[in-house]
């Protein structure tokens, strides 16, 4: 709202301004308000995760909103970005009313949630953009039917909240991962010169996810829960859909798809179809690493990192060229 009363010669301070209060606000709402969120029971099933019990849990709760109200006011925006903004509280309020619940909500009730906001948010892109795919490296455009792009992008945002989601074991870890992987997201429309409208939120929601990591840095003090994971991946999904290129999901988000997407994989192949694939990796991939390779907490999450980082020059270099 401030963005459209500021003149053009001091929108770069106010951008300036917005990314230091987004990261203050949400340092400074954590630290008062963390100890009134819910308590982690711990995981029993997860490598160290009785160690959580007793930490609270949903503070994406804190970061989501922070990013929500700083983006509302100091950002460009449009019917479109509103509605994306609306989804993401949504998706985050799914998340943290199980977080706070006595009883873990099940696999399907959160599955058929996250599946409407999903469809939600597609129906909200088709509404504003082409149902055109570019082939990023190949500098190629493909025309898809409406209809078909809508449920590709339906499969490409569940799979993205779930994923995040499942990534989220580690302190640091799917916070770190989410960054590098937005971060990459904002230099390829920086590259591409598209997604003008969204780039600056990429940046938002970078910050605000840094003041999150802030208090979540390895031993933490607090934890993201659902509140946070999926709305991070809601985030990830309909940032790369605005890069015109939505198949760079694939390498841009490689490790938060290996890590949580395989035991996501292994799940279904054997609850539906009796395949028992993986026997011997422990999954997410973050528990096979420090169970069976005996990694810290502290090298798997930079370890991690360095693999997408790696991943991501790559790429950028590539649709560069």
């Amino acid at each position: 709202m401030l963005y459209s009363f500021v003149p053009d010669t001091f929108q770069p301070i106010l951008a300036f301004v917005a990314i230091m209060l987004a990261f203050i606000f949400t340092v400074a709402a954590t630290a008062n308000l963390g100890e009134f969120l819910p308590r982690d029971a711990g995981r029993e099933f997860a490598h160290d995760g009785k160690l959580s019990a007793g930490k609270p849990r949903g503070a994406g709760i804190i970061f989501v909103l922070a990013f929500a109200i700083t983006a509302f006011f100091f950002s460009p925006m449009n019917p479109e970005l509103v509605i994306y903004l609306v989804l993401l509280i949504v998706c985050m309020m799914t998340g943290f009313m199980d977080d706070a619940s006595k009883t873990p909500w099940g696999e399907y009730r959160k599955g058929i949630l996250d599946l409407c906001v999903a469809a939600l948010a597609a129906m909200t892109f088709l509404k504003y953009n082409p149902s055109v795919i570019e082939l990023a490296f190949f500098d190629m455009q493909i025309t898809i039917p409406p209809v078909i792009f809508g449920l590709l992008a339906v499969i490409l945002i569940w799979a993205s909240v779930n994923v995040t989601n499942c990534s989220d074991g580690v302190d640091g870890l799917s916070g770190t991962l989410t960054i590098i992987t937005i971060v990459t997201i904002y230099v390829i429309n920086q590259v591409k010169g598209v997604g003008e409208d969204f780039s600056f939120l990429i940046l938002l929601f970078a910050v605000c996810i840094l003041g999150y990591l802030w208090f979540n840095a390895t031993p933490s003090r607090l934890m993201m829960g659902d509140a946070g994971s999926r709305a991070m991946g809601l985030f990830i999904a309909i940032a790369i859909l605005k890069t015109g290129s939505p198949l760079l999901y694939i390498p841009v988000a490689i490790v938060l798809i290996l890590d949580g997407g395989l035991g996501l994989l292994k799940i279904f192949l054997l609850r539906f179809l009796k395949i028992h694939i993986m026997k011997n990796t422990r999954l997410p991939l973050h528990d096979h690493v420090r169970k069976v390779m005996n990694w810290s907490n502290t090298q798997t999450v930079y370890r991690f990192a360095i693999i997408q980082i790696i991943v991501s020059v790559a790429v950028v270099y590539g649709i560069s060229i």
